[in-house]
């Protein structure tokens, strides 16, 4: 790197990787088909840790320094410099467009046939992993800064996006699950008592799972959006100062 890389970066991208690797390994994804709440806490660590982590990791230009420059220039630049696929990065970070992906796939994926299905299949199982993930960097793309890309929303307009799309609509299905007095799902019907919790009990610990931590992400993001605003309205206002007092003198 030409510049100075700061060793934040790199800790929030190794975190994020962490926490992608814990989804996916075991003892996490053995236990999916068994308990509900270990089937939330693998989609939580997708959609409000290794996504977020990893775009505030900012790895673009650490990635492509690592690429052959051959393999840079070859290919990396001429995607980049491609119309069409810049066109369809920039529809799929409009915001409206990234929030109806993830809070549309959020819902879709709990509703109990196409959860069942999931279970059932290994292919739709990993189809759901991926909406999952990949919608989740769509969203967090929109109010975190990855550079060398700015989010495509300004600090102010972060605030009720990220309450809205998310710490809201993260409430309305944990709160559905966790008061659910009925088990919704049937792949988890004939499972038998683990660790003293039977399936609707363990419905709702996921339910919970899904409304604690992810209103607690939401939440403190949208406070450090806040503190951004604030900060970017002081400096400008210090530069209008500025201007004023500047041809008085």
């Amino acid at each position: 790197m030409r510049r100075p890389w700061p060793v934040w970066r790199t800790g929030l991208f190794l975190l994020g990787l962490a926490a992608l690797l814990a989804a996916l390994g075991p003892p996490i994804d053995g236990l999916v088909q068994r308990l509900f709440s270990v089937h939330m806490v693998q989609h939580m660590l997708f959609t409000v840790a290794a996504a977020p982590l990893l775009m505030l990791g900012a790895p673009v230009r650490p990635l492509l320094r690592g690429l052959p420059r051959a393999v840079r220039a070859g290919i990396v630049r001429p995607l980049a410099r491609s119309r069409e696929i810049r066109a369809v990065l920039h529809f799929l970070r409009n915001p409206l467009v990234a929030g109806a992906l993830y809070v549309g796939g959020l819902y879709a994926w709990h509703l109990p046939g196409l959860y069942d299905a999931a279970l059932a299949d290994d292919r739709i199982h990993v189809t759901e992993h991926a909406w999952f993930f990949v919608s989740a960097l769509l969203f967090w793309s929109v109010v975190i800064d990855p550079a060398p890309f700015r989010g495509t929303l300004g600090y102010a307009a972060r605030l009720p996006y990220l309450l809205i799309a998310g710490a809201a609509q993260n409430t309305v299905l944990g709160g559905l699950l966790s008061f659910s007095t009925r088990l919704l799902y049937g792949a988890y019907a004939q499972t038998p008592e683990r660790f003293g919790v039977d399936p609707v009990t363990d419905q709702r610990i996921g339910g919970a799972v899904m409304w604690v931590t992810g209103d607690f992400v939401f939440l403190a993001a949208a406070s450090i959006s806040f503190f951004l605003w604030l900060a970017e309205e002081e400096e400008m206002q210090r530069r209008r100062e500025r201007i004023t007092v500047g041809p008085r003198r």
